[in-house]
Parts: structure tokens; C-alpha cells; sequence
């Protein structure tokens, strides 16, 4: 029985972007309903935006299977969990000068948009804890990947102490107590991934102590292969490395690896504002990703050019039958 929400957008998104967000959301549930599995790729900043207060409850609900993520949605969705007071809301970011801009890097608060995020109480906050855990694998030759220090550090208890959300709202939680698999290419440019750079030049860690991005290939490849029996679909909000690394894993195993009987990706939705232009890849049609041996002629395919702000709750809501 669907609640309140879908009806909603049932009974007015009629046409254009609002019949996609529609079309994409039914196509989704039909996926999970025929046994497919569904991976969700987070780019820009849907942490800092807060999305783990329903993005949580898809993970809780086995809506979700598999996430690739930025270094940043990896890292910001704890930043929220121990530091959320602090962060400061500028709801006047467009008329900002470079000068208040200054000011606000001076005060240690990194702007997203219209949210700053507070270095001393979220980046330094986490760093003293994620260290420790980064050097015990260091002194014991272990190595792991990010997402995986980041579960660590959440499962131990040690952030504990600062938790100023409600646990439920936060999808690294809710990802950590089912061991979700995360792949998080490019984790390097993160501000954790820089932390740790920092401690790598200075000789306290090794670099090979955090596993690499090919690694991460590795490991998706080998989920892909165990896991595509009834298909996998690939939601994906935003462009970036989020997206194009791991939709690369199906043309990689064909063409590469010469597996011939390994699947497309069975469903491929995209939410973003990139509009279709020449050589944009955030602004393709999925159209073009059958050239590319990603997508298949029958795949459903689904674009929605809005703001995934907007939009990826109002899908998820439809999924949760809100």
C-alpha cells in the first residue's frame, strides 16, 4: 500500500522531468520485484545535504545492495553524525564577496553551497579517531579499503560521544551494520584521503596500508560477477567518478577479462542537471552507453535533469512506499 507521497506524485507528476522521476521510480521497484539488485552511486555533496535521513531507511529496507560513493559522501555522512550543531546554513551564499568567503575559510568553515562545514569539530573531530585505527592496521600489516576503516571507526564505538543526529539518519550506519559493499573511487581527493596523504609524506603511515583504486575494481568486479544472476541496475545521482568508474566494471569484464556471458547493467536511471551537450559525459544520453558496451538495447533507461536534492527523496519516498 503505497502512503501519502507516492500518491502525490502519482496523480500530478504527469509529464517531462516529473513523469521520469515517476517512470524511473516504478522501474526501480520493478527491478528489486524480478530479484535484481540495485546500485546506487552518490556524487556532489548528498551527504552534506542530509539525504541519509531516507537513504538510511532504503539501506535498512534492502533497497540498496551496493554504493559507490566520493570520498566526500563517504566522509561528510559522519561529519554530519558528530558535528551537525556546528555546521552554519548560508542561505545568501549567491551574494557572497570573496572577501566574506575569506572570512568564512579564516572562521574554518568550508563552504558546500549554502552549508559550511566546520573543520575543528567535523575533519579534526574524525582525524584523531580514524588515525588510530589507521595505524594499528599500519603496525600489524593489514590493509583495508577506505569504506572499510570508516566502518571500523563506527561499529567501535568511539565516535560515541559526539553523536548529534539520530543514528537512524545516518546511511554510514545503517551501511556499516550490514557490511554493505562501497566502492569509493578517487577516496584520494578526499579530505581524509588528504589527511591520510599528510601521514604517508611524513612516514607515520604507508600508503599501501588503504587499499587502491584498482583494488576497488577488483572487488567490484568480483561482486558483479557473484551477483548478476537476476540483473543490477544502476541508480546514479550526479556525474562524476561516483558514476563512471563503476558502470565501467560490465565493458571491462566482457571486453577485457573476455567474459562474454556477463550481464549488462539491467536498469540505468540518472539524476542530473547536466544538460545533454557534446562530450559532456554527466550530460549523455544513456543512449550512448550501449556503445560502450555498458547498457543493453532492452535496458531501462531513465534520465531526470533536476536537482537530485529534489528528486532522490522523492524517488526513495516511492520505493518505501511513503
Amino acid at each position: 500500500m503505497k502512503g501519502a507521497i507516492s500518491n502525490f506524485i502519482e496523480k500530478y507528476y504527469l509529464h517531462f522531468n516529473a513523469a521520469a522521476l515517476v517512470d524511473a521510480a516504478k522501474g526501480y521497484e520493478q527491478q528489486l520485484q524480478n530479484g535484481a539488485k540495485m546500485m546506487v552511486t552518490l556524487a556532489g555533496a548528498m551527504s552534506t545535504a542530509e539525504l541519509g535521513k531516507i537513504f538510511a531507511e532504503m539501506i535498512r529496507k534492502d533497497k540498496v545492495q551496493i554504493i559507490s560513493c566520493t570520498g566526500a559522501n563517504l566522509e561528510e555522512d559522519l561529519m554530519n553524525l558528530v558535528a551537525h550543531s556546528h555546521y552554519k546554513r548560508v542561505p545568501h551564499y549567491r551574494d557572497l564577496t570573496p572577501h566574506e568567503e575569506r572570512e568564512l575559510l579564516d572562521r574554518g568553515l568550508n563552504r558546500v553551497t549554502d552549508t559550511c562545514i566546520p573543520e575543528e569539530e567535523a575533519f579534526r573531530r574524525l582525524q584523531k579517531h580514524i588515525y588510530k585505527i589507521w595505524k594499528e592496521a599500519d603496525e600489524k600489516g593489514e590493509r583495508y579499503f577506505p569504506h572499510e576503516y570508516m566502518y571500523k571507526l563506527l561499529l567501535s564505538g568511539a565516535l560515541e560521544e559526539y553523536y548529534e543526529i539520530d543514528l537512524k539518519d545516518s546511511w554510514m550506519y545503517a551501511a556499516a551494520e550490514k557490511n554493505l559493499p562501497i566502492v569509493v573511487p578517487g577516496w584520494e581527493d578526499s579530505t581524509m584521503g588528504n589527511i591520510f596523504a599528510s601521514y604517508v609524506i611524513k612516514g607515520e603511515l604507508k600508503a599501501s596500508t588503504v587499499k587502491s583504486g584498482i583494488e576497488y575494481m577488483a572487488y567490484l568486479a568480483d561482486w558483479y560477477t557473484k551477483n548478476s544472476a537476476n540483473g543490477i541496475g544502476f541508480f546514479q545521482i550526479g556525474g562524476g567518478i561516483a558514476g563512471d568508474f563503476p558502470i565501467c566494471v560490465v565493458p571491462m569484464l566482457y571486453q577485457d577479462m573476455e567474459m562474454h556471458d556477463v550481464p549488462f547493467w539491467s536498469y540505468f536511471c540518472q539524476i542530473s542537471d547536466s544538460t545533454t551537450s557534446y562530450g559532456s559525459y554527466s550530460g549523455a544520453v544513456p543512449n550512448e552507453k550501449i556503445t560502450w558496451g555498458k547498457l543493453d538495447i532492452d535496458t531501462p533507461k531513465f534520465i531526470i535533469e533536476s536537482d537530485a536534492t529534489i528528486v532522490a527523496p522523492l524517488i526513495f519516498a516511492y520505493l518505501l512506499d511513503k
